[in-house]
């Protein structure tokens, strides 16, 4: 199914927590010199027109929710939000926020240019969606540190792990519009880990069924039982009828050991700046790292 385009939601409460978690990943992969490689399995158009539909079509302004909020009060916010928002706010040099960054223009943001003759940081972005993909590839038009596949990233993510760097991060980021994705998502992992057993993999997951989500989580630690991190922000109750999207999460697999407390020292604040009205923001924070 290819019906489902991310800029319908970008900018929303599910892309500022994954967004600024893949900011932090990428923030300690920059600390040692070594070249990464960054693998998106679905990455979307790379960024995004605020208050204006995909194709034209009427924009669902969930990002008023959702990243406005943070940068409304981007003056105020913690530290650890610095290296998010200075990617936001690339997109944006005149202090509107009007364009917002999808992941691989996020990750792009941290990638650095090759040192000595070396080739840099490297991006491998998976994109189906035929005229999303058309978007990323402009987007990243003479990009040499940046690669774009019109593929299905669950198998085409394997071609091309494990990288030369064997430094990487991999987000695996699927719409979850049909079960398939759910069924997928667990073997493919497996499989990434297999050939890449040193990546650091973010799975992103909507907690629309609670069971669903909870037996997801749990497989996912299970890929690796004591080096893992799970994060989960709510914004508001889940709504009667269970249409909608109140709670999203990560499972991170091999995280960077300053991750906990790293978000630990961010999420309160968060939860309160997204939270639907006060009192309904919660978040969890486990972690598992030897």
């Amino acid at each position: 199914m290819l019906s489902y385009r991310h800029g319908f939601h970008a900018g929303n409460h599910a892309d500022v927590l994954k967004h600024w978690v893949l900011a932090e990943v990428l923030t300690y992969f920059n600390a040692k010199p070594a070249p990464w490689t960054y693998v998106d399995t679905h990455a979307g158009a790379g960024l995004y027109r605020l208050g204006v539909g995909v194709g034209g079509t009427q924009a669902s302004h969930e990002f008023r929710e959702g990243i406005a909020r943070l940068w409304a009060a981007r003056a105020e916010a913690p530290a650890v939000f610095s290296a998010y928002l200075e990617a936001v706010a690339a997109f944006n040099p005149t202090g509107r926020l009007e364009l917002y960054p999808g992941s691989p223009a996020i990750a792009r943001q941290f990638a650095r240019a090759g040192a000595r003759g070396k080739g840099g940081d490297r991006l491998v972005c998976f994109e189906r969606h035929p005229r999303d993909f058309a978007a990323l590839e402009r987007l990243f038009a003479g990009d040499a540190q940046v690669r774009c596949l019109a593929t299905d990233g669950f198998a085409g993510v394997l071609q091309v792990l494990p990288p030369p760097s064997r430094r990487g991060v991999i987000l695996v980021d699927p719409p979850y519009e049909v079960r398939g994705d759910y069924v997928r998502l667990i073997p493919a992992v497996r499989a990434m880990l297999a050939k890449f057993p040193q990546a650091t993999v973010l799975v992103w997951y909507p907690r629309l069924r609670r069971v669903e989500a909870e037996e997801l989580r749990r497989r996912l630690a299970n890929l690796a039982p004591e080096d893992h991190l799970r994060v989960e922000l709510q914004v508001a109750p889940p709504p009667v009828g269970g249409r909608g999207m109140t709670v999203s999460g990560l499972v991170v697999l091999h995280p960077p050991y300053v991750l906990p407390q790293r978000l630990q020292e961010g999420l309160p604040w968060l939860s309160g700046r997204l939270e639907a009205a006060p009192g309904q923001g919660r978040w969890t924070l486990e972690a598992k790292i030897t």
